[in-house]
């Protein structure tokens, strides 16, 4: 029995075979419908979720399975106070598998110590994001055609996005790759991903805080928004919201085949002008991200790939 707990859980191998397998499925979707009949997915979700949540859930509906659990931790048990642990165990005697969404960085880890099934991680706190990330390699391999060789931009809130350090994680694995870190001063990416992760794999890297200088070299720009839910007081999550908003007039800076990417929730970090801008990748990356999760899903619960 396997967890996905960080990007690195899967070898650069294992995620091009599950990346085929995502592609097989969106041009093939008929073609899994019933691979999952019988099958159970719990979503336990102690963090509001739009797209990660519905997006395992669309998944499983897809494959044939069926879908339970809850949206935030004050509809479960834990608003009485019970662990992670034994949420997990209890949870194991319904479902086949399951993906966790926690505040806490860690939880889902110390739910897979005491899980009988495979437990995914949806996002634990400002640590790591590995789904969103197979979702980002996916969206970028199918745009470019690669993942290697690219000037990756990330803007925005690089010390609390935990699918900027997800990202960081699994790119440095390919050859070529090089990031233009772009943020201020207080949310630059933190000194362990810039020391144990960067500097350790001797990715090449600079750090701005003009997004229009960087515009004309990168392949990718990943956009990230301003989290409130990171910070301890409003005065700096107001002072900071406003940091950078990509509009047409820094689109026109860009490369023709530049293509713009966000995790999604957009707050204004984006305008709306730009979502008609052919290089405008986000919902296509939300459609990637259901295609990812099927992929993922029957590779936990070891389902044979339909002839």
């Amino acid at each position: 029995m396997r967890h996905l707990l960080n990007p690195l859980d899967f070898s650069v191998e294992e995620i091009e075979l599950l990346l085929d397998l995502a592609s097989d499925i969106e041009k093939n979707p008929g073609r899994y419908a019933h691979v999952c009949d019988g099958k159970k997915i719990a979503t336990l979700f102690y963090e509001p979720s739009t797209r990660t949540r519905l997006s395992f859930e669309a998944a499983m509906l897809n494959l044939g399975g069926s879908v339970l659990g809850f949206a935030s931790a004050d509809s479960s048990s834990a608003a009485k106070g019970e662990s992670v642990s034994d949420t997990i165990r209890v949870i194991s005697c319904f479902a086949d598998i399951c993906a966790m969404r926690h505040p806490k960085e860690g939880a889902p880890m110390v739910a897979s110590t005491k899980s009988s099934i495979p437990v995914i991680n949806a996002g634990d706190g400002g640590h790591q994001h590995p789904t969103q990330t197979l979702t980002d390699l996916m969206t970028i391999r199918s745009l470019k055609g690669r993942i290697d060789n690219l000037t990756v931009g990330l803007c925005g809130d690089l010390k609390f996005g935990r699918t900027v350090h997800s990202l960081i994680n699994a790119l440095v694995r390919y050859t070529g790759i090089r990031f233009v870190l772009i943020s201020p001063p207080e949310l630059r990416v933190p000194e362990y991903i810039r020391e144990d992760v960067l500097d350790a794999n001797h990715v090449e890297y600079r750090e701005l805080e003009n997004l229009d200088d960087a515009m004309p070299e990168l392949d990718i720009l990943y956009m990230t928004r301003v989290q409130k839910e990171r910070f301890f007081n409003e005065e700096d999550y107001i002072r900071m919201k406003d940091c950078y908003i990509l509009d047409k007039k820094k689109m026109d800076l860009a490369k023709d085949d530049m293509f713009v990417l966000h995790p999604l929730p957009r707050v204004n970090e984006i305008s709306v002008e730009i979502d008609d801008d052919p290089r405008a990748a986000y919902f296509k990356q939300v459609q990637y991200g259901v295609y990812v999760r099927m992929a993922l899903i029957m590779t936990l619960l070891e389902v044979e790939k339909p002839c």
